[in-house]
């Protein structure tokens, strides 16, 4: 990494992911397959400020829109910096794409851990900022969740449920799922909370404290896989469920949803990174 606050460049070419003017509209359903997030129009900007009331101030939906689609345009192309840098400045109305951009850079291209951390956890605060201005926004509980769950593998998985992290995400991926039952990301997520609780603690325990069930990962991950075949996250994910919950038994399935996400054709940077890791870990 750069200087101590620097954001190391998308390291593969990211001229196939430009999607400039129009291109980004008509790319969006296969961009945000996963995270159901909706376009920005003018009208989705709209309904945006009147859902924050008094604290939209005086945005204008036009040059709202504006901005959101051209941070959008920065995240596809792998520009994260700039993409948190413009969703940051809009307050909860850019934290969806804020969020995301710090929490997927962070993810893979910061090698310290404890930079890692501390972004993540800066994700989590304007998840929660967003939370409060847009309650009704599924995305606002989702990234939080998503900041969150980041963080907690980052801090060992035993950590979190003694300082009572998981049971923040499981919060708020139960209310995205519950404002939109057909996110992908949020199913994904749910999946590897039950996973990874099992995984540590044994389905005993898992089961008793925390309600983390098998069944459940298996459930949320065949739905997320539903949602979103051409996704490379979503396979990934699944290898990931099958191994916390079954280990070398489930060593070839896992192998080969690894092999399914390296084979995908990746639509934007975020994919790209998503199957250059599933690549890595063939190896």
């Amino acid at each position: 990494m750069a200087a101590k606050s620097g954001w190391a460049a998308f390291p593969y070419d990211a001229k196939a992911f430009a999607y400039a003017g129009d291109a980004l509209k008509k790319a969006w359903p296969k961009l945000h397959a996963g995270d159901a997030e909706p376009f920005p129009d003018a009208k989705r900007a709209q309904a945006l400020i009147d859902a924050a009331g008094k604290a939209a101030k005086a945005a204008k939906a036009d040059a709202l829109a504006t901005e959101l689609q051209d941070a959008w345009r920065a995240f596809h192309r792998g520009d994260f910096k700039a993409a948190f840098d413009a969703g940051s400045a809009l307050g909860p109305f850019g934290a969806s794409v804020a969020v995301k951009a710090i929490g997927i850079h962070a993810t893979y291209l910061v090698d310290d851990e404890g930079e890692k951390l501390k972004r993540f956890e800066q994700g989590a605060k304007l998840a929660e900022a967003a939370i409060k201005a847009l309650p009704d926004d599924a995305n606002s509980h989702y990234r939080h969740a998503f900041a969150l769950g980041r963080y907690s593998q980052g801090l060992s998985i035993a950590k979190a449920l003694k300082q009572g992290i998981a049971g923040k995400v499981r919060e708020s991926l139960d209310a995205a799922l519950e404002l939109a039952p057909k996110h992908a990301e949020a199913h994904t997520a749910l999946a590897l909370y039950h996973a990874e609780i099992i995984g540590k603690i044994g389905a005993m325990i898992g089961g008793l404290t925390y309600g983390a069930k098998a069944a459940e990962a298996e459930s949320h991950i065949k739905t997320a896989l539903k949602l979103t075949p051409d996704s490379p996250i979503a396979h990934i994910e699944h290898g990931n469920v099958l191994m916390l919950l079954y280990g070398d038994k489930k060593e070839d399935a896992a192998a080969a949803a690894y092999e399914k996400a390296a084979k995908l054709k990746p639509q934007d940077a975020m994919e790209a990174l998503d199957a250059a890791y599933a690549k890595e870990q063939l190896e």
